[in-house]
């Protein structure tokens, strides 16, 4: 027990240290068409992160017309005006860089990691998807075909891979959460070019986006190669669609049954939480790290450890620009019944929602979210992502520093506090998923 605690004490130690010593410094400024640009240098390595991340989501989407954005997260590798289709995938690795992209419900987001002496390639790029992406009759059916593809892997064919679709629509009743980012087949397919064209000039805006830059930069060179490239890119002209819908308080749990070609239930909880930033979401990220963070935490070491109820486990908060979720989830072991493994579930939060965490349980977590916060700042790539979401969702880019702090701030009475709030029956959804073969037959 001394060993451990003495342990415990030295990663708070080196952790806290590290904190202290890590100040991300930056520069933050706009230019005159509404493009926010923030510049991180850090000339320890050759490279540098160039990130642009639009304020549009699956949220920002028409319910008759999902999928828009994730839509737009392949079609801006179509190429453009200057840029022939299918080159800049061949660009950026000619320049020994990489790239990838993203689409979630608030945003789309887009990074090149590139040798420093190659920063210019990458703004050219980004300047030319902003001023003259290439939306023509090719480029949208190509990507009709591979977005359906994408979907057909990853959620139609993939064993519980409609889960996290399902948990969304049936938790949310108006906003548009209920849909996710991958959209829907029937939509993609009925849209026209000039309705793309349409999405493209509202939300492919210099005044809906964040170019965020860190690494192997000077700051004055890189301020006139921003200007040249996106200087004369003119601000949006159409009003940026932003969804004003509340969803209304839950009142009353709901439950169904999902029938999928898989072997193994599986149990989803899914609670609605306050959005990003506010202090209850530090103190449910808390309690996430308490029930599912580890080998040691509760709910592996109760429902896999201990019981064998389960073959896997967790928790984890969506937490978003609106309102999100906390889902809570397990895949039962052979034979094991969903019932046992929900129970399970329910008796570990209820401990929570009861007792107070111990001093030691309560240090350890914390150590563990210093750690997480630390090491997710220790990139290039992850320094200018955060800048770009600190300043977009939580109005303040020096939380970058300062953040950890509000994570800090939360006491075990918190914990036990957001537990007794959110983690409540009236306020959650269950869903079971069940093996096909067991359609029919009672439970």
């Amino acid at each position: 027990m001394k060993l451990k605690l003495l342990i415990i004490l030295f990663i708070a130690f080196n952790v806290i240290a590290l904190s202290q010593t890590r100040k991300i410094q930056y520069t933050q400024y706009k230019l005159e068409n509404g493009l926010t640009v923030f510049l991180h240098q850090d000339n320890s390595n050759p490279v540098v992160a160039v990130t642009l991340t639009y304020h549009v989501g699956s949220k920002n989407e028409q319910a008759d017309r999902t999928g828009f954005a994730h839509f737009f997260e392949h079609l801006m590798f179509e190429g453009s005006k200057h840029i022939k289709r299918g080159e800049i995938d061949q660009l950026i690795q000619n320049a020994g860089g990489q790239l990838n992209a993203y689409t979630s419900f608030d945003e789309t987001g887009y990074f090149f990691l590139l040798p420093s002496n190659q920063l210019e390639l990458g703004l050219w790029i980004e300047s030319e998807r902003m001023l003259h992406l290439k939306i023509d009759s090719v480029g949208v059916e190509t990507q009709r075909s591979v977005v359906k593809e994408e979907r057909r892997q990853r959620i139609d064919n993939q064993p519980y891979g409609s889960l996290f679709e399902n948990i969304f629509k049936y938790s949310f009743v108006k906003h548009p959460y209920r849909w996710t980012p991958i959209g829907s087949f029937q939509y993609i397919d009925k849209a026209t070019i000039d309705e793309f064209i349409e999405f493209y000039n509202i939300f492919y805006v210099p005044n809906n986006a964040v170019l965020s830059i860190a690494g192997d930069i000077k700051i004055p060179e890189t301020k006139k190669l921003i200007e040249k490239y996106f200087a004369d890119i003119p601000k949006g002209k159409k009003e940026i669609f932003r969804p004003s819908i509340v969803e209304p308080k839950k009142t009353e749990e709901v439950r169904d049954t999902i029938f999928d070609n898989i072997q193994l239930p599986a149990v989803i909880q899914a609670y609605h939480i306050p959005k990003q930033g506010t202090d209850d979401y530090y103190a449910l990220n808390m309690l996430t790290t308490l029930l599912s963070s580890g080998e040691s935490s509760r709910l592996n070491k109760r429902l896999i450890d201990n019981d064998k109820l389960a073959v896997a486990v967790g928790s984890f908060p969506i937490a978003l620009e609106d309102p999100g979720l906390f889902i809570a989830y397990s895949i039962a072991n052979m034979g094991v019944k969903p019932d046992q493994v929900e129970a399970a579930i329910l008796d570990e939060i209820k401990k929570i929602q009861t007792e107070l965490i111990s001093e030691e349980e309560f240090t350890k977590i914390r150590n563990q979210t210093e750690t997480e916060f630390i090491s997710d700042k220790n990139r290039v790539v992850g320094i200018a992502q955060a800048l770009a979401k600190y300043h977009l969702f939580f109005g303040d880019a020096n939380l970058i520093n300062t953040e950890l702090e509000r994570f800090m701030k939360v006491t075990r009475e918190d914990i036990k506090r957001v537990a007794n709030i959110y983690l409540t029956k009236e306020n959650r959804t269950v869903l079971y998923y069940l093996p096909k073969n067991q359609k029919g037959v009672q439970q």
